[in-house]
C-alpha cells in the first residue's frame, strides 16, 4: 500500500518519482501509440494520482521526464506529421464534486472574481476516443491530424474523410475563413462489440477496447480498413479561428452543430451545484 506522502524522506520520493515516470511512460506508449494497453484506466488513473500527490509534496523534486510533463505519444513515424498551431492538450481528471469546486476556486482566481461569482459551465460528457484536429479552410476540409505529443500529429487526412460524421464541406454560412475542429473519433460500445464478435468468429486478434479500437481503426494506412470500420466522431471544441464565432462554449457547440458536427452539449449550467448534478 502506497505510504503517505507526508511520511517519505526525500531519497525514498525521489525514487518512487523516478520508477513512477518509467511506469507511466511505458503504459502511455502501449496506450497511445501501440493501441495496446497493458493496464485498465483506473490503474493508469491511480499511478498519475499518486505521482501528482508526490510532486505537490516534494515540489523541488519534480521530474522533467514526468507526466505531467508529457502529452499522448510521439507521432507515428509511418505518418506525414503536421504541426499544430495552438497546442492540442489533455484533460485533466475529477473524481468527487470537490475536484470540481477546487477546479472553479482556481479560474475564480485567475479572472480576479470573487468567492461568490457565479460561473456558467456548459455540461458534455467526455468521450473516450482518439483526438483528432480538423482544419477547415473556406468551408473546406483540408487536413486532419491526430494529437500525438500535443505539438506535432500524424496526417489523417485521407482516413477522416472516410467518416460518415466529418462534413467535407461545412454546412450553414458565417463560419471563419480558417479554423480548426477538435474532437474524439471514437466507438460506441454496440459497434466495438459486434466488430470484436466478427474477428473472434474468423479467428483474428480482437481488440483491447473502444478507444484502443478506435486509435487502431484510424491509424491506418490502407485507408480502406477504416473505411470499413463503425468509426463516429464528436466535436468538443475548436483552435486557431481566424475570426470570433461565439462569445460563449455552448454557443460556440450549437455553432458547429449547424455547421454539421455532432456535440455533446447537453446542458447550461449557471452554478458549479447544478453542473455537478448533470
Amino acid at each position: 500500500m502506497d505510504r503517505p506522502p507526508e511520511t517519505l524522506t526525500d531519497a525514498e520520493a525521489a525514487a518512487e518519482l523516478a520508477a513512477l515516470a518509467t511506469a507511466i511512460a511505458a503504459h502511455a506508449r502501449a496506450y497511445h501509440a501501440d493501441d495496446a494497453p497493458t493496464i485498465d484506466d483506473a490503474a493508469y488513473d491511480a499511478l498519475v494520482r499518486r505521482n501528482a500527490d508526490l510532486e505537490a509534496a516534494f515540489p523541488h523534486l519534480v521530474r522533467a521526464d514526468g507526466p505531467a510533463a508529457k502529452v499522448g505519444a510521439p507521432p507515428d513515424a509511418r505518418f506525414a506529421k503536421v504541426a499544430h498551431a495552438a497546442p492540442m492538450l489533455s484533460l485533466d481528471n475529477g473524481f468527487s464534486p470537490q475536484d470540481a469546486h477546487e477546479f472553479l476556486a482556481r479560474i475564480r482566481r485567475y479572472l480576479a472574481l470573487a468567492p461568490e461569482t457565479p460561473v456558467a459551465l456548459t455540461v458534455e460528457p467526455k468521450i473516450d476516443g482518439l483526438s483528432a484536429s480538423l482544419t477547415y479552410e473556406h468551408g473546406r476540409l483540408v487536413r486532419a491530424a491526430t494529437r500525438g505529443d500535443g505539438t506535432t500529429g500524424e496526417d489523417i487526412t485521407p482516413n477522416i474523410r472516410t467518416l460518415a460524421d466529418i462534413p467535407a464541406t461545412l454546412a450553414s454560412r458565417n463560419w471563419p475563413d480558417r479554423i480548426e475542429i477538435r474532437g474524439e473519433v471514437y466507438m460506441t460500445r454496440a459497434d466495438f462489440a459486434a466488430l470484436n464478435a466478427s474477428f473472434a468468429a474468423n479467428n483474428e486478434r480482437t481488440l483491447a477496447n473502444p478507444r484502443n479500437g478506435a486509435a487502431g481503426s484510424l491509424r491506418q494506412l490502407d485507408v480502406s480498413i477504416t473505411a470499413a470500420r463503425p468509426l463516429k466522431f464528436l466535436a468538443h471544441g475548436w483552435s486557431a479561428a481566424s475570426a470570433p464565432f461565439a462569445a460563449t462554449q455552448h454557443a460556440a457547440m450549437a455553432r458547429l452543430a449547424a455547421w454539421g458536427f455532432p456535440t455533446a452539449a447537453i446542458a447550461l449550467a449557471q452554478t458549479e451545484d447544478e453542473a455537478l448534478a448533470h
